[in-house]
C-alpha cells in the first residue's frame, strides 16, 4: 500500500435550490437555498465513468484526504484515498461532501435563515438519510456524472451507500456499505435518545437558540463521550486503559483518576470546539429515522446489477455483525452480486477507520473487478 499523500487540497461550495426553487424534504417541508461543501481529488475521465462518492460518518465532513493548508492532520480517511491507495487517484475521481444538516460548510441549523437574518436553530427543518442523499444527487448533476462508479461509506456514511443503491439503483455501479446497518435497532435509538437529552439537558442550549452566547459545551461533551464507549470494543478499551491511573495514588475525589476517565474528558471537550450541537441533534435523528428493511429496499425492483461489497467486524457492538448478515439477505433477495467479509478486529466500529490493510485489500480487488465502462 503507497503512503503517498495527496497533498494540499480547498473545501469548496455548491450551492443549488435557490427560491423559489427549493428542495423538497421527506417530511414534506422544504429547504432553500442550500450549501454543499464537498473536496474532490483525482480527475474525472472523459466519459466521466469513473467516479467515486465517499460518505462521512455522523461528526464527519467533506475532508476526507489531503492536507488543507497549515493543517498538520491529515482528512478523516487519508490512508485510504490517494495513489496507490484503496480508493486509488490515479484511476478514481473521489468526491465527498458535507451532509446537510452539518456544521462544516454545508446548510444546516447553524446556517443563517434568509428569512430571518439569524441561525435556524430548531426552525431548521428535521431532516432524513434520504434527504440528505437527494442533496448529494444535486451535487453529482452538477458534475455532469451520469452513473457513479462507485458509493462508499461506513456507519452512517454506510446508510448513505444504501439509500443511494435503494433511491437511485440505475446512478451507480457498485456500493460498499461498512459496518451500517438497514434500521436502527431499538438499543441504537436509546443509545441516540441519551445523546440528546445529554445535550438538551445543559441549561446552556437554551431551547436551540445559544448562537450568540456560546455552545452548550458540558451537555455536548458527554454526548460525544457516551458516543466514544461505543465506538469501542471492551477489548481495545481494556487493551488501551486497562485500571491504569493517570497518577499513582486515588484521589478520592470525583475528578478523572483513571486514564479512561481522562481520554473521555479529552474527546468531549476537543469535540465542542468543532461540531455543533443541534447538528447532533439532527443528525442522530436522522440515523433514528432510517428504515430500508424489507420492501422497502429497492421497492419494486426484482432484479438489481449494482455489485455489492458488505465489511462489517466481528467487535463491532453498535452496528453488530447481523445487521450486515441482515443487509447481505436482502440484497440476495434482489439477486444482487454480493461479496461478504466480516473482519477479524478487536477496534469495535472504530474498526472501519483503523484496519486500513484488510480494507484496503478488500476494496482494491472488488473494485479491479468491477467495469468502468
Amino acid at each position: 500500500m503507497s503512503d503517498k499523500s495527496i497533498g494540499i487540497v480547498k473545501t469548496q461550495y455548491f450551492s443549488f435550490a435557490e427560491p423559489p426553487a427549493a428542495l423538497q424534504l421527506q417530511s414534506g417541508r422544504h429547504l432553500a437555498p442550500v450549501t454543499l461543501t464537498y473536496e474532490t481529488y483525482g480527475t474525472l475521465n472523459n466519459a466521466k465513468s469513473n467516479a467515486i462518492l465517499v460518505c462521512h460518518a455522523l461528526s464527519g465532513d467533506a475532508h476526507a484526504a489531503g492536507f488543507h493548508e497549515g493543517d498538520k492532520a491529515a482528512g478523516w480517511w487519508d490512508d485510504m484515498i490517494g495513489p496507490g491507495k484503496a480508493l486509488d487517484t490515479n484511476l478514481y475521481f473521489i468526491i465527498c461532501s458535507n451532509v446537510i444538516g452539518g456544521c462544516m460548510g454545508s446548510t444546516g441549523p447553524s446556517s443563517i435563515n434568509p428569512e430571518t437574518g439569524k441561525p435556524y436553530a430548531l426552525d431548521f427543518p428535521v431532516i432524513t438519510i434520504e434527504d440528505m442523499v437527494d442533496a448529494q444527487k444535486h451535487l453529482i448533476d452538477f458534475f455532469g456524472i451520469e452513473k457513479l462508479f462507485c458509493v462508499i461509506g461506513g456507519s452512517m456514511g454506510g446508510m448513505h451507500v444504501l439509500q443511494w443503491a435503494s433511491k437511485y439503483p440505475d446512478k451507480l455501479v457498485a456500493a460498499i456499505p461498512i459496518a451500517t446497518a438497514l434500521k436502527h435497532s431499538p438499543q441504537q435509538i436509546a443509545f441516540d435518545e441519551v445523546i440528546r437529552q445529554s445535550i438538551m439537558a445543559d441549561p446552556a442550549w437554551l431551547g436551540g437558540s445559544y448562537y450568540e452566547h456560546g455552545q452548550p459545551e458540558k451537555g455536548l461533551a458527554v454526548a460525544r463521550m457516551i458516543g466514544h464507549i461505543t465506538f469501542m470494543s471492551d477489548q481495545s478499551m481494556e487493551e488501551k486503559f486497562s485500571r491504569k491511573l493517570k497518577n499513582d495514588n486515588l484521589s478520592f475525589q470525583f475528578i478523572d483518576d483513571f486514564e479512561v476517565e481522562g481520554y473521555l474528558r479529552y474527546r468531549g471537550y476537543n469535540f465542542v470546539k468543532r461540531f455543533d450541537a443541534n447538528s447532533y441533534l439532527y443528525i442522530t435523528k436522522a440515523m433514528d429515522y432510517f428504515d430500508l428493511s424489507g420492501d422497502k429496499f429497492m421497492p419494486g425492483i426484482r432484479k438489481t446489477n449494482i455489485r455489492f461489497l458488505v465489511i462489517s467486524f466481528k467487535s463491532d457492538w453498535l452496528y453488530p455483525t447481523h445487521q450486515s448478515q441482515d443487509i447481505v439477505r436482502l440484497l440476495k433477495r434482489k439477486h444482487a452480486y454480493t461479496t461478504y467479509f466480516d473482519l477479524n478486529s478487536t477496534y469495535g466500529h472504530d474498526a472501519f477507520l483503523i484496519e486500513i490493510e484488510d480494507e484496503t485489500r478488500l476494496i482494491r480487488n472488488f473494485l479491479a473487478n468491477v467495469s468502468l465502462d
